[in-house]
């Protein structure tokens, strides 16, 4: 019999990959220093070349961020057994918008035959969490978030409620966005806004475990309820909008900011802070908090 779901969520690692871009600052007061990752058209550097063709610039950012996450050899393809109780939660908005326009254009242009077959398989909105499955072997729930600003946290309470309804042993919550045309014009509108900070192509990861399994808990996390108004979280540290906020600095990663931000707040954590909120969300789609906390067994 499978033991019984445990009701607190420990973050067990984490990673932010976001490749150096002379657009923007990496110091931010406060603020973990995150060392640059490689770019997508780079990823084989880490990940090995074998299976990388064809697939998303945010996909092989996303592939990325695992990889790290999980402590991996640099240049080496994990080789293990399928995990039927490891799942993915992706959160991405813009992760596939290129290809989905490109494939678009092509069925108007020349109808069905002028779709690539090697392109084809990314126009699934289910592409980033799918080929991180594939590619770790991770054979438990497989879920992609696209809910704009607070997808992030989205992705982080669904991975949170995988565990605690015993339906994995471990969830690896990923985001990732990337900064292509396509997508910079999709998120900035018709109507930009000056202030908001410009995309950019990262991706970040945050593993979670029961933290009655969890070997070595780096933090505890709690995901809030979505909210139509943005209230302050009740922590002196704030990692977001207003705040300890890598967006104005680093550039907004969009879907996956909320996870990005949650892997910079467990690194504060595990550096000695008390407890570190997460901020996450715009007026638009609404405001979603989570709070870290030291992680410890029971």
């Amino acid at each position: 019999m499978p033991a019984p779901p445990a009701t607190a969520v420990a973050v067990t690692s984490y990673s932010v990959h976001l490749p150096a871009d002379d657009r923007f600052d990496t110091a931010v007061a406060d603020l973990p220093p995150v060392e640059p990752g490689c770019p997508a058209d780079r990823a084989h550097t880490l990940l090995g070349r074998k299976g990388l063709l064809y697939k998303e610039p945010a996909t092989r950012l996303a592939l990325c961020a695992v990889h790290r996450a999980l402590g991996l050899p640099d240049g080496v393809r994990p080789a293990n057994a399928l995990d039927p109780r490891t799942a993915v939660v992706a959160a991405s908005n813009l992760g596939n918008v290129a290809t989905v326009v490109d494939v678009t254009r092509a069925v108007a242009k020349e109808g069905s035959r002028g779709v690539s077959p090697m392109a084809a398989p990314n126009a699934s909105s289910n592409v980033i969490a799918s080929s991180i499955a594939l590619w770790f072997r991770f054979g438990g729930p497989n879920l992609m978030v696209c809910s704009g600003e607070t997808a992030g946290l989205d992705a982080l309470a669904l991975g949170a409620l995988l565990l605690r309804a015993g339906r994995a042993d471990r969830v690896l919550v990923v985001g990732a966005e990337p900064d292509d045309e396509t997508a910079v014009a999709v998120r900035r509108g018709p109507a930009a806004d000056p202030t908001t900070p410009p995309l950019r192509a990262g991706a970040a990861c945050v593993v979670l475990e029961p933290v009655t399994r969890a070997a070595a808990p780096l933090a505890t996390v709690t995901v809030g309820p979505t909210l139509s108004r943005r209230v302050p979280p009740p922590t002196r540290i704030v990692v977001g909008p207003g705040h300890l906020d890598p967006a104005a600095a680093w550039g907004d990663c969009y879907g996956a900011q909320g996870v990005l931000q949650t892997a910079l707040a467990a690194q504060l954590v595990a550096e000695g802070a008390d407890g570190v909120a997460v901020l996450c969300g715009g007026d638009d789609d609404g405001w979603r908090t989570a709070l870290l906390t030291p992680g410890r067994r029971p």
